[in-house]
């Protein structure tokens, strides 16, 4: 079975069926237990791990640490994987994780932080200060680590909640909300390789960041920081964060810089959304269409890329396929419900031809809400018509969650357990 639940009541035409079946396509790539089964192996005398070697009667205690949307399908396999090897550790989601056992699992909130983000980074911490020298961590960090790594030096997650909220609403890029939030926390930036150190670390990294810079994934808690607390200042500043939020000190910590913290991690890129795109370009290969890959790291305002992909599809050729990966921003200058995908979804209605089709989506199953994402073509334009929606108000008080749930033709995974940013698929029919 695959990812999409309402898969044959989108089902209206072929080409909606060619769309979905690329975009499933794209959910296997990147499932996460495949990706940990693929990159873990445990033999008779050595642990393997994304390549790296291990002599078992060399290591001491083994522990995983898993940090993201993707903590609790990487704790389930670890557990499956490792077995009677692993020793014990942590897991922290943005949702509950069941069935496993040796893992203390943690569930935080997303977007914005909590006490329970704190109480979880600061059992995550704790945990990390009893490793030895001959003991192994393997670590699991993936897209929502950020919010989930909330431990300021002092105060409560409020501040930086405010600070989160205003960067959001400015459409502030992930590289400027990460890099403030590496200088908000002493769970990111390189902490975590810090507090593990003298233990070996090998640090698999699920990537959602555009470019996949490893140092920007959930803030990068094993990666050696390359940004200082001078750039987050000059991000405060760019988006005048202390006259929005009304606070005078932001509480901003520098991150750890020297090299002996880092000398026993290996950060290494477990998936990434070139993964779900090959695998999204064979599958249209296959139902005949000519696809190529527009973009690994698409960025820029929602509404404006969502026009600009239909746009694109006026001028191609019959059985085209254009795929894309990235993450689009949303400058909120309304007060309704929306989310990127559900942005550009909406802004491809106003323009979209009837052998055309659109279909952005967030690999995590979550669009800001429960919808992954909405098909923009015909059939839903005609459907929007019908029900009198103002598509140019909907896009102005940024309120496409409702329209799609009136409507419909959204796009319902529930949480995928993967995330490697969002992908659009857009087809000429």
């Amino acid at each position: 079975m695959g990812k999409i639940k309402n898969n044959d009541a989108l089902v209206l035409n072929e080409a909606r069926q060619v769309a979905l079946a690329i975009a499933e396509a794209g959910f296997a790539a990147i499932d996460t237990h495949t990706v940990m089964a693929r990159l873990m192996q445990v033999r008779e005398e050595v642990l393997e791990i994304a390549g790296i070697s291990i002599v078992r009667k060399d290591m001491g205690r083994l522990f995983f640490v898993a940090v993201g949307k993707c903590a609790g399908e990487t704790a389930r396999a670890a557990e499956h994987i490792l077995g009677e090897l692993l020793t014990g550790g942590i897991a922290i989601d943005v949702v509950p994780i069941e069935g496993v056992v040796k893992i203390k699992t943690f569930v935080g909130t997303h977007p914005l932080p909590s006490p329970a983000n704190i109480k979880a980074a600061q059992a995550l911490v704790a945990s990390l200060h009893e490793l030895k020298e001959n003991d192994v961590v393997i670590f699991a960090i993936s897209g929502g680590g950020s919010t989930l790594l909330c431990l300021p030096r002092e105060g409560d997650h409020e501040k930086e909640a405010l600070i989160v909220k205003a960067l959001t609403h400015a459409g502030a890029t992930i590289q400027e909300m990460n890099t403030l939030r590496k200088h908000l926390s002493l769970a990111r930036g390189g902490y975590l390789a810090r507090y593990a150190y003298p233990a070996r670390a090998i640090s698999l990294i699920f990537s959602d960041v555009p470019g996949n810079d490893l140092g920007f994934v959930a803030s990068g808690p094993t990666v050696r920081d390359k940004t200082t607390i001078y750039d987050a200042e000059a991000i405060l500043e760019k988006y005048h964060i202390r006259a929005t939020c009304k606070i005078d000190k932001c509480g901003l910590i520098e991150t750890p810089k020297e090299v002996k913290s880092f000398l026993n991690t290996q950060n290494i890129l477990a998936v990434s959304n070139l993964d779900a795109l090959l695998a999204m370009e064979g599958k249209a290969q296959s139902l005949g269409y000519t696809a190529s890959i527009s973009a690994t790291c698409l960025t820029g305002e929602a509404s404006i890329v969502g026009r600009g992909i239909v746009s694109r599809l006026h001028t191609a050729k019959p059985k085209t396929a254009f795929l894309y990966a990235g993450e689009t921003t949303v400058t909120v200058r309304g007060k309704g419900r929306g989310g990127r995908n559900l942005e550009v979804a909406t802004a491809g209605l106003t323009d979209i031809w009837i052998d055309e089709l659109m279909l952005p989506f967030a690999s995590d199953g979550r669009d800001n809400g429960e919808f992954a994402g909405a098909i923009c073509d015909t059939i839903t334009k005609d459907a929007v018509a019908h029900l009198g929606f103002d598509l140019s108000a909907v896009l102005t008080d940024n309120d496409e969650y409702p329209l799609f749930h009136k409507v419909g033709h959204h796009l319902s995974t529930d949480t995928t357990g993967s995330n490697v940013s969002d992908l659009i698929v857009a087809l000429k029919g």
